[in-house]
């Protein structure tokens, strides 16, 4: 079973500079929430970008309607298993979220066989691993979230995370990449990121035969023009 790539990049950026908090949602010898493994039943199955599903599920003994009842932060990752085929999701809700959300690619082993799942469909939630992001010790600063790819789900935890505390935080800005326009997640939250004054920029690396009039090359070059200007600009409380 392979660790989860690092794709998920955060930031906080404080008066003195940038201090880069994590730079992979998933860390060797990272803390594990020892639990006893728990059935999840699919609640909804929806298409997210091309080859990439998201599911919303929900513990099979969660006791009441609404409340998935599991102890995670933004950032966590679960290790989910199919038959006896296991692999690594980023939680993609954020945890006062009323179900738990996954990106799923289409492909081989568990992710494969969730891929193709539906509503009423279970799988088993073996552990809950990786340190997460430290969002608490950050209060008061900008934050800056990257991710590339299905990266996104970790970061979407994070923001949905901080959206429900707005106030506790400065400027907020994702900037998220992708091959595509087709292989972006979540377009349809964007307009909702942005109404609550997150500043969203998109970059795709391969535009040749899509409409796409926004920047093109790869997300890291989006920092050198974001970053120096929320840094000057930040204000403490």
């Amino acid at each position: 079973m392979k660790a989860p790539s690092a794709r998920t990049l955060f930031y906080a950026v404080e008066q003195a500079g940038l201090n880069c908090l994590a730079g992979n949602f998933f860390n060797k010898g990272a803390a594990v929430e020892e639990t006893a493994a728990r059935s999840l039943i699919i609640k909804r199955a929806s298409r997210q970008a091309r080859d990439i599903r998201s599911f919303d599920m929900m513990p099979e003994d969660a006791r009441e309607a609404g409340a998935h009842a599991l102890s995670f932060i933004p950032g966590q990752v679960a290790v989910l298993r199919v038959e006896k085929e296991q692999a690594y999701f980023a939680f993609a809700s954020a945890p006062e979220d009323a179900e738990v959300e996954f990106l799923v690619k289409r492909g081989y082993g568990a992710g494969g066989a969730i891929y193709e799942m539906t509503e009423g469909d279970r799988v088993e939630l073996v552990e809950i691993i990786g340190h997460g992001y430290p969002l608490r010790e950050h209060k008061g600063n900008d934050l800056v979230f990257v991710a590339m790819g299905t990266g996104v789900a970790p970061l979407r935890s994070a923001l949905r995370h901080v959206l429900k505390h707005r106030e506790e935080f400065g400027q907020l800005v994702v900037l998220y990449g992708a091959r595509t326009p087709d292989d972006f997640c979540y377009g349809d939250e964007v307009d909702e990121w942005e109404a609550a004054g997150v500043e969203v920029r998109r970059v795709i690396s391969r535009p040749d035969g899509h409409d796409w009039s926004g920047p093109t090359g790869y997300v890291q070059s989006l920092l050198d023009h974001v970053l120096p200007g929320l840094s000057s600009q930040k204000q403490w409380s």
